[in-house]
């Protein structure tokens, strides 16, 4: 355990017996600069032991540690139940227009996938860099079901430089904001978003994750079908001010409300495994 064991130094002169056991004294005197040295040493070494204990107790133990929440959060796909990385409810607490509240909730799940067919051609291209090794999707409605936003988990092959690298140019160009790679909604039969087509996407958000190998990204729309001409990004949408019918409508609150949510959920799993959380 870090921190056992510590060496414990003394700076006063123990007593010693010599062969007729009489009480004599052990070593030199030591000068009060040297004393003061060593004290100096002795505490920068206890500061330097109690840093490192302190960073493995609360989990950033450096590059092993963040090796291993990398591992972990590419098997979730497959080791955390749909309940929990798309719960049927999710609360949105200020996260409509103006800080109001927002209830959601999930009215159909996609079967989980490969990538073939899931994006934009173009989008795909941005994103074969680090590949797909899975992609979960689910749709969810707002409490009127005026609006519908489709939620997306894109579980990549690559490690954590490509991820890195992957969010630097997302972030360098500026591409999270190009109508030409906007995500594809999931429209499901029989709800409804059975209409929520890549015509009817008016909103949306992608966030490339650098501690976990993961593309999070939402994109809503109004639930009854209209098109859209002019689609707008949720960080433009949500800007004071904004004038396009997407902000008006709230609709870049629905798709950034919802990813910041799945994303967090997403965050938890990966910090507390699934066997440790109550089912």
């Amino acid at each position: 355990m870090p921190g056992a064991g510590r060496p414990v130094v003394s700076f006063g002169e123990p007593e010693g017996y010599d062969e007729r056991v009489r009480g004599r004294r052990l070593g030199v005197r030591i000068p009060p600069r040297v004393a003061a040295v060593a004290v100096c040493i002795v505490l920068g070494l206890g500061l330097i032991g109690g840093a490192v204990t302190g960073s493995w107790l609360v989990g950033d133990s450096g590059d092993g540690g963040t090796r291993d929440t990398f591992s972990a959060a590419a098997g979730l796909w497959h080791s955390v139940p749909v309940d929990r990385l798309f719960p049927t409810t999710v609360q949105g607490q200020g996260a409509g227009p103006g800080g109001a509240d927002r209830t959601w909730t999930r009215i159909a799940v996609a079967p989980d996938s490969g990538c073939q067919s899931a994006f934009d051609p173009l989008l795909k291209k941005v994103l074969a860099p680090v590949g797909c090794q899975r992609l979960l999707r689910a749709t969810y409605t707002d409490a009127t079901q005026s609006f519908v936003t489709t939620v997306g988990l894109l579980f990549t092959k690559a490690d954590a430089v490509g991820m890195k690298s992957l969010a630097s140019r997302f972030q360098r160009e500026g591409l999270g904001r190009r109508t030409d790679l906007m995500p594809l909604p999931y429209a499901a039969k029989g709800t409804v978003a059975a209409e929520f087509g890549s015509k009817q996407r008016a909103s949306w958000t992608v966030s490339v994750l650098t501690d976990a190998p993961v593309v999070a990204y939402a994109v809503s729309g109004w639930s009854d079908g209209r098109t859209v001409d002019t689609p707008q990004p949720a960080e433009e949408a949500m800007k004071s001010g904004a004038t396009a019918p997407p902000a008006q409508a709230g609709l870049g609150n629905e798709a950034q409300g919802l990813a910041d949510r799945v994303e967090r959920a997403l965050r938890r799993d990966v910090s507390s495994p699934a066997s440790e959380q109550p089912s």
